[in-house]
């Protein structure tokens, strides 16, 4: 049996990746946690790829579409652009 078609060896991934992310702030973990998770699901629910290499790029389709969609729900705050006024050299 092959640990890569296994649901809970995703789900595991994900959990793991998603407590990367509480110790390390700033949305990098966070995608490829969602996208684990999904991948869990998928497998869970029976859709399952048929090599690693397929499995993979299912997995790096889930993540970015996840990092697309949590740009699109946290974004870029209006009015919160630091403006410099000085340079560092001046």
């Amino acid at each position: 049996m092959l640990l890569w078609t296994e649901w809970w060896v995703w789900m595991s991934g994900a959990l793991i990746l998603a407590t990367l992310e509480v110790l390390v702030p700033g949305y990098i973990f966070l995608g490829f946690a969602i996208g684990a998770g999904l991948m869990g699901l998928l497998i869970l629910l029976g859709v399952s790829a048929t090599g690693l290499a397929l499995t993979l790029v299912i997995f790096a389709v889930l993540s970015l579409l996840s990092y697309i969609g949590m740009r699109r729900f946290f974004g870029i705050r209006k009015g919160q652009v630091k403006v410099w006024e000085t340079d560092i050299n001046d």
